[in-house]
């Protein structure tokens, strides 16, 4: 099975985009890569520690998907030279210092692709 290294995964994170909002977080994935089909999203990480799937979500030409929803049939798609915002909601704001993002998901033919990044949130 082909093996996508970590280092390119974690381009796919918009670096700066790390914003709070009211109720959680939000940043930006822009596919530089090429494009991809994931058919199960897994939890993402706050500094190691997972947030449920049904608090995460991803948002594309206006239409929110949360990740409890991604399936074969269902796929979470990252079109090449796109960009999407994931959001996680019900929950605190991120503090204003450095924090560990985690993110992962299933794709068909290359398994459980994992990646992650550290950032500040921006004010």
């Amino acid at each position: 099975m082909i093996r996508v290294p970590e280092f390119l995964l974690r381009r796919l994170y918009v670096k700066g985009s790390l914003a709070n909002s009211p109720d959680g977080f939000s940043f930006e994935l822009r596919n530089s890569l090429g494009s991809g089909y994931a058919r199960k999203m897994t939890p993402l990480s706050v500094d190691d520690e997972q947030v449920p799937l049904q608090r995460c979500s991803f948002s594309i030409d206006e239409k929110e998907v949360p990740f409890s929803e991604v399936s074969p049939e269902n796929p979470f798609t990252l079109a090449m030279n796109r960009s999407i915002t994931v959001s996680v909601r019900g929950g605190s704001p991120l503090s204003q210092e450095a924090h560990r993002i985690g993110m992962g998901f299933d794709v068909m033919g290359l398994g459980t692709m994992r990646f992650h990044f550290t950032d500040v949130p921006s004010e």
